[in-house]
Formats: structure tokens, sequence, C-alpha cells
């Protein structure tokens, strides 16, 4: 069994899946073990649940006959299916990445196109080097786009999911402070993002360029198959204005108020308009997409209940974008107060990044200040500052917070999305 038999089998599936658990009657499965469990235990009941075939990576359990096949490396082997059939696709793909905004950026991205044509996008969070392939792997024949996010931690890791993903277009949202430990300091963040610029100028495909951000420019300055947007002198211009603490943008005779809160959200919107724009879908149409998209991911979500509005920012954080979603928040009218949790895989810049952030929190004067997390109670001397959610729950249930606006915001494993009902 070799890729391009295994394709001929990808080809009759119904769909590709890496969960026992969700194997329906047609899928094609990829057995991934675990530190503790060997997938290749679960082959035959993937067959008996209906899959066509399985992939499995334990030569014990290979057994042809029954269609369970195995290989040296399941991921290699998924990541070599998806390469297969990117070659087969004609159409164009969008590559994504950058430090913040990109699962909201392509959200919009998705929302916009959607109105002309069948757009495939990722799912969730799949952006690593498993979610890429599944997403390549999702595109039927219908679909007339794709939309494909690719997330990292280390450098070299965008090189690869470019060589799957293959981008015929490319954005990068911003180069801000997230994954310093992984990347080795901020410096290694521009060169890992830039993985993408890489590609795309190897391969002379196009680049989606924001003229405000200073980087995003030098490193596309020698480069002239591009896109730019900007407030100036670019191919698409757009102006911001913000209404009920929601950002709005002023496109050619429209104008579009979003449901999303922060003023970090405007290079988001643009580039999204920027690309529908650019592939011919009519101003009315974007408004539409524009106003009607609406986050219910955690990231920039705005809760109304009870008299008081509920800002939820709590899928992911990192020194650049606390530091805005801080700032934006501050220009609420009315009480505030800000419920923040660790920032994650920041390495030896941790406890300085903590400290920053705090002081500037406190520079802000918002109404009251509650850290979450083992390394920002290690720089808040407060008696708000809490070891968990957990205690922090403990804290709300006897001082429920008055304020006329709350902010969350923290990372993914502080979890603070789990004090929504007490506030």
């Amino acid at each position: 069994m070799n890729t391009e038999q295994l394709y001929a089998i990808y080809k009759t599936c119904n769909k590709v899946v890496i969960d026992s658990r969700k194997i329906e009657k047609g899928d094609l499965f990829f057995a991934f073990s675990g530190e503790s469990f060997d997938a290749a235990t679960q082959a035959e009941e993937a067959i008996n649940k209906g899959a066509i075939a399985v992939i499995i990576e334990n030569p014990d359990f290979n057994n042809p006959e029954n269609n369970i096949f195995c290989f040296p490396s399941t991921l290699q082997t998924l990541q070599d299916l998806a390469k297969e059939h990117r070659k087969h696709l004609q159409i164009p793909i969008i590559g994504l990445t950058g430090s913040n905004g990109k699962t909201t950026t392509k959200e919009l991205i998705h929302a916009v196109l959607v109105q002309k044509y069948s757009v495939q996008y990722t799912q969730g969070n799949l952006n690593n080097h498993i979610g890429v392939p599944l997403t390549i792997l999702s595109i039927q024949p219908g679909h007339e786009m794709a939309v494909v996010e690719m997330g990292a931690n280390h450098q070299k890791e965008i090189e690869l999911l470019c060589s799957i993903a293959q981008p015929d277009y490319g954005y990068i949202t911003n180069f801000g402070k997230a994954h310093l430990e992984g990347f080795g300091g901020f410096e290694g963040v521009i060169k890992g993002k830039s993985e993408l610029y890489d590609y795309l100028k190897a391969n002379d495909k196009t680049i989606l360029v924001n003229q405000a951000d200073a980087i995003q420019e030098e490193k596309t300055a020698a480069y002239s198959k591009k896109i730019t947007f900007g407030t100036d002198v670019s191919n698409y211009q757009f102006q911001i204005f913000t209404e009920n603490n929601r950002i709005g943008i002023l496109f050619n005779d429209q104008k579009a108020l979003s449901q999303l809160t922060g003023e970090y959200n405007f290079n988001n919107i643009c580039a999204a308009i920027s690309l529908g724009k650019y592939f011919g879908v009519e101003d009315a149409d974007i408004k539409i997409a524009i106003e009607s998209y609406t986050p219910t991911n955690m990231r920039s979500q705005i809760v109304e209940r009870d008299g008081k509005t509920l800002v939820l920012d709590t899928y992911n954080a990192n020194p650049s974008s606390m530091e805005v979603s801080l700032k934006n928040f501050s220009q609420y009218k009315g009480s505030k107060t800000i419920i923040i949790g660790d920032m994650l895989e920041l390495g030896d810049e941790s406890r300085g990044e903590h400290e920053r952030i705090l002081a500037l929190a406190e520079s802000l004067n918002f109404d009251n200040i509650i850290t979450v997390g083992p390394k920002f109670k290690e720089v808040n001397v407060s008696e708000l500052a809490f070891e968990s959610t957990a205690l922090t729950g403990d804290y709300l249930k006897q001082n429920p917070v008055a304020t006329e606006n709350i902010l969350l915001k923290g990372s993914r494993g502080i979890a603070l999305e789990k004090l929504i009902d007490l506030l």
C-alpha cells in the first residue's frame, strides 16, 4: 500500500476521522496512538462500525484483507495523503497565520467569501500538523475556495504546514509576543510566522498586506505580487468607527457595524473585506456578512445580561493581545472589573511580562482587578490574586461583581469561562 493507492480509497470515503468515537459508515479512520494506548487495537472495531479502511502503524495488527493497513507513521501518512489531495485541487487556497486574531479573521473571511462562493475553511482550532491535513482532506469537489488557518508555537512549523496546504494567497494577521518560549523570543516569532511569506514568495503567490503593520510592510516591500489595505493609499481603504462598544467599518459608500469589540478587530475585518473585494463579492453582500457574523468562540465575544456587559476573550492570551484588550476595555463607559488569567508559554520572559501587564492594568483605573493563576499571583500582592479559577469562583460566590462591565481575558489553560455563570 502506497500513498497513491490510499488516495484511491480516500476518494471513495465519506470523510477522514481520527477519533474512533466519531466513526460512521464509509469513513477513513487514522488510528493515532497516545502515550498510554495503542490505537491499532481499535482497528477491528472501526471496521465493524463501518469504516472503509483503517490506517495504523503497528505491524502486529496489519490486516489488508480486512482493509487495515500498516504504515510506518500514521501522522506522516495523513500528511502525505493531504499533499496528494492538494495536487488534484484546482481552487484558490488562502493561508492564514499570525500571533493574534487568526481564528476571528478566518471566520470573517469565510463569512464574506461564502456570500458568493462555496468555501471550505478550518473548523474550530484544527490548525496544526494534524488539523491542516484534515482541513485539506475535507475539501470536496463542490468547494470553490478554501481558507486554511495555520498555527505554530515553534519555528519551521509554518514551513511544514505550507508544504501541505500550498496556499495561493496568504495573510499574517500580526507579529506578537505569543509562544515566546517555543519561538525563542520575539525575533523568533517574526522569523517563524514569516515562513508563510517565504513560501508565497518562492512560489510566486499573492500576499495580503496590512500597510499599518510596519513588519508586514518591511517583509513584503520588495515583493510585487500583493494586495494591500489600510486607511490611506492602498488597494482597499477603510475607516473605523465605534458604536455601542462595537467596531464599525466605512468602505466605499458602505457602513458596516460588526458584533465585535476592540479596535484590534479593525484589521481583522479589513482583511476579510479586502479579500471579498478582490474576489468580486458585492459591497452590499460584504456589509451583510460583517454585520451578521457573531462570535461564539470566546474570542472578543460580547454577552449582555441583566444590565451587565461581559466581554469574553478567554480562548487565548499573550502580552500583545492582553495589552490591546485592556486598553480597549478601559474605554467602556461605566464601572469596570477585569478578571485576567495567566499568559502561558512565555519562557524566561514570563515574570516580566506579567509584571508589565499588571502595571498597565493598574494604570488604567479599573474599579476592580482580579488575577487568576500562579504566574500573576507571583507578581500581584493584592488580596484579589487567586491561584486558580476554582478559588476565584469561590470568592465570586461570596462577593458578586457589581460593576456594569466585566472583562474575562486569559490563556486557554486557565479556563476563565468557568466563571461566566457566577458573573
